[in-house]
């Protein structure tokens, strides 16, 4: 097993523009779901896989989630990336954040996943699954068809082993992302553009053979629209998470 990610970089910074108009007025990440918002669902997850410190970037209504943040009495210790400046995207946020990393792996979590949890705790089989040696990044993922509020075809093949590749031509691949994953910081460092998406980097470590995935024992929920959201409530209402 490996050592478990003490920091996260905790993707915040998104416009929420499927969410309006919820989001007319705040971030997606201050929306509130089952009676929590949104970051607040990842950050106690993260807690509770032993993170104690975490990087959260912001962009729209910045200020009003930095506000929130500065409110939380629990832990994980909070470190903001400031991106109001530009949106950078997935890869680039953790590029501007790269200093603020360090050099052992982390998790990086995006807000708009939640899940119901059947048996072993997501985060711990995450950690538990990755190894540096072999490994690159680890990503939790979902099956599609049990998936609450995805409509797409799926990204990912899983081998028996745990080795991803992507759908390619196929019209569909049974997985997808499921907003988490553990990620060596130091995969950013010969990225020269300042905006640009995770997948590029899942990409080329997929053709290494150095990307993995452990599939999320339970019931996810991604929490994209409306629709979804109000989805999602009565889900987590019904099963009294």
């Amino acid at each position: 097993m490996s050592a478990v990610p003490t920091t996260a970089m905790v993707l915040a910074a998104g416009l929420g523009t499927r969410m309006r108009p919820l989001t007319d007025d705040r971030p997606k990440a201050l929306v509130e779901v089952g009676g929590r918002v949104l970051i607040d669902h990842m950050l106690d997850r993260l807690v509770g896989a032993g993170v104690s410190r975490a990087v959260v970037n912001v962009h729209a209504f910045a200020d009003r989630l930095e506000a929130h943040l500065a409110k939380r009495r629990s832990a994980p210790a909070i470190v903001i990336s400031d991106e109001r400046a530009q949106l950078l995207e997935t890869g680039g946020g953790l590029k501007k954040a790269r200093a603020l990393l360090g050099e052992a792996a982390v998790f990086t979590a995006n807000i708009d996943a939640v899940w119901i949890e059947n048996g072993e705790p997501a985060l711990t089989a995450l950690t538990r699954a990755f190894a540096p040696e072999e490994m690159d990044a680890c990503l939790l993922m979902t099956p599609t068809d049990e998936a609450l509020g995805f409509d797409g075809p799926g990204d990912f093949f899983m081998a028996q082993d745990g080795r991803l590749s992507f759908r390619g031509d196929a019209p569909s691949a049974p997985y997808a992302f499921a907003g988490v994953q553990i990620f060596k910081p130091v995969l950013v460092d010969g990225e020269t553009e300042a905006v640009f998406s995770t997948s590029r980097i899942w990409r080329r470590l997929a053709e290494a053979g150095r990307l993995y995935g452990v599939v999320l024992d339970g019931e996810w929920m991604h929490v994209g629209d409306p629709a979804a959201r109000e989805a999602a409530e009565a889900r987590l209402a019904g099963s009294g998470a």
